[in-house]
């Protein structure tokens, strides 16, 4: 999986205004709007802090949540944040590319670094275009006079096609921050040379991605075992004929996940052996765990996957020489139910394989518990990470890739 793109290197930056597009999407309280975890504000500190010190205006545009979440909500409190991290002042305006934000733009100097509001509460950056019709939006049109270049660092969001994401790659000359660049050469690297055995270890709620890469995977032969947990589980459980009761049926139908359901059925056929499922549950009975036999399942909501089944998961981790993982295997933020996500991300880190892990919940929680050193790479776009791995086109990384090909700098 070769590919071609500029980075910050590739460009003389030096009194030059860069639009800089991060992910710095955090967990945000939505009654005092205090965010609650800075990782990917960190994560993307550093382009920032590169591109500034290179001599760039440099302009953020970034988002946060989106419509109808309760933590959809301005950028102030990140540009403080990030002014925090960087100890040095990040100037935020509640403008994104109105006349207020462009007269600012154009009064920068050089080293300056100024967040614009949250994209997302222009209305046109949720709509999915192709490139072309991106780069026609009144954001990208507005902006792109007053810059020279473009530097997409929003890993976590390249599996999106919307105006701040690859309307601008069009209009200016384009590259990767360090953050992208990273992710795509760790991630590249890691599929061109897969050794074997290689596990994937795949759960959360995010059914549809998984079942993508289940069957990309398998079909190419660069998977040996797929160990599924979480709603992933469930609906292979229920595929291959377990009765996983009224209540968990009732949850998948609520989703409009049946469809998956037939495809699992499908998928366990095809790959026989290759597909594992738990042979253990553990159910929520008045607040607290309880664990039972994939036979003997009462009609009450599954947690979390089973002890026996940590114990058979975690051997093909320590036995495989490459693991992939996304998703938590359970609702490992209630208490007494994380015992399946920390004990997989306990065999993870403890293997002597190379490990892969998607971010989101499951990159959380590594973090928390302190096991980040004992994994190979740490993905921080669990959506991105986990479409690049099933063989889909990112929409950010083949404009970045059309840019380099055409030789626009």
């Amino acid at each position: 999986m070769s590919l071609q793109f500029y980075t910050i290197d590739d460009f003389d930056m030096h009194d030059k205004t860069v639009l800089v597009r991060v992910d710095i999407n955090s967990p945000v309280d939505p009654n005092s709007e205090t965010i609650l975890d800075d990782t990917r504000i960190r994560l993307h500190a550093g382009t920032i802090d590169e591109i500034s010190k290179k001599g760039a205006k440099t302009v953020i545009l970034a988002h946060q949540s989106r419509p109808g979440k309760k933590d959809f909500t301005t950028l102030e409190e990140h540009a403080k944040a990030l002014s925090n991290i960087l100890n040095r002042p990040v100037n935020y305006i509640d403008d994104i590319f109105g006349s207020a934000a462009r007269t600012t733009i154009k009064k920068m100097e050089k080293g300056d670094i100024l967040l614009l509001e949250n994209v997302r509460f222009y209305s046109e950056e949720i709509l999915k275009r192709e490139a072309q019709l991106q780069a026609e939006t009144h954001m990208v049109q507005k902006l792109s006079p007053l810059a020279d270049y473009f530097i997409n660092d929003a890993f976590a969001a390249a599996h999106r096609s919307q105006p701040s994401l690859v309307g601008f790659a069009v209009t200016l000359p384009s590259g990767a921050g360090r953050v992208m660049e990273n992710e795509l050469n760790s991630l590249c690297s890691a599929v061109d040379n897969v050794k074997k055995p290689c596990v994937y270890v795949l759960g959360g709620v995010k059914v549809d991605d998984s079942i993508m890469v289940i069957e990309n995977v398998l079909r190419n032969g660069s998977a040996d075992y797929i160990l599924t947990t979480g709603l992933v589980a469930n609906i292979f459980l229920w595929a291959s004929g377990i009765n996983i009761r009224k209540y968990n049926k009732e949850f998948i139908k609520e989703r409009n996940y049946c469809d998956f359901v037939k495809k699992g059925k499908q998928l366990l056929k095809e790959f026989k052996g290759k597909i594992k499922m738990p042979i253990d549950v553990a159910v929520c009975i008045n607040d607290k765990r309880d664990e039972y036999s994939v036979k003997n399942i009462p009609n009450m909501p599954i947690f979390d996957i089973g002890t026996d089944t940590i114990t058979e998961y975690a051997q093909f981790i320590r036995d495989a020489k490459t693991i992939f993982a996304n998703g938590p295997a359970g609702v490992f933020e209630k208490e007494g139910f994380n015992i399946g996500t920390d004990d997989i991300l306990n065999a993870i880190a403890s293997s002597d394989g190379y490990s892969i892990i998607g971010g989101g919940h499951l990159a959380a929680a590594a973090s928390h518990m302190g096991l980040s050193l004992g994994i190979n790479h740490i993905s921080s776009g669990g959506g991105a990470s986990i479409n690049l791995l099933a063989g889909e086109k990112l929409p950010v990384v083949e404009i970045l890739q059309e840019v380099a090909s055409k030789g626009i700098k």
